[in-house]
């Protein structure tokens, strides 16, 4: 079965940087779109960011864009979410998602596959 993991979340002050990490494995990796999304405490999740298949394809929700960085490695089925100048309003359980059904890459209820996620905790 379809399974991603997620890492290298922890706590960091404001200002600092973490790399996450979300492994796949029983999918074919190389095909499918892959995004992360986040769930900040109270509430809902939302997008974060998606990458295309080959990776030149990505897209950010405006409150990461600059910052967040979003990149794959089909050859280790691995996608990472490169995260710089960390606010405390990041702090949220991130969330690696696999293969949307439709076109709206953004949106939680379009993903087949979830991670279990990783707790990001950004000090003040």
């Amino acid at each position: 079965q379809v399974q991603l993991v997620e890492s290298g979340g922890g706590l960091v002050q404001a200002g600092g940087s973490l790399r996450l990490s979300c492994a796949g494995s029983g999918l074919t990796f190389s095909s499918v779109i892959m995004g992360w999304f986040r769930q900040r405490p109270g509430k809902e999740r939302e997008f974060v960011a998606a990458i295309k298949w080959s990776g030149a394809s990505t897209y950010y929700a405006d409150s990461v864009k600059g910052r967040f960085t979003i990149s794959r490695d089909n050859a280790k089925n691995t996608v990472y979410l490169q995260m710089n100048s960390l606010i405390p309003e990041d702090t949220a359980v991130y969330y690696c998602a696999a293969d949307p059904r439709g076109p709206y890459y953004n949106r939680v209820v379009e993903y087949k596959y979830w991670g279990q996620g990783t707790q990001v905790t950004v000090s003040s």
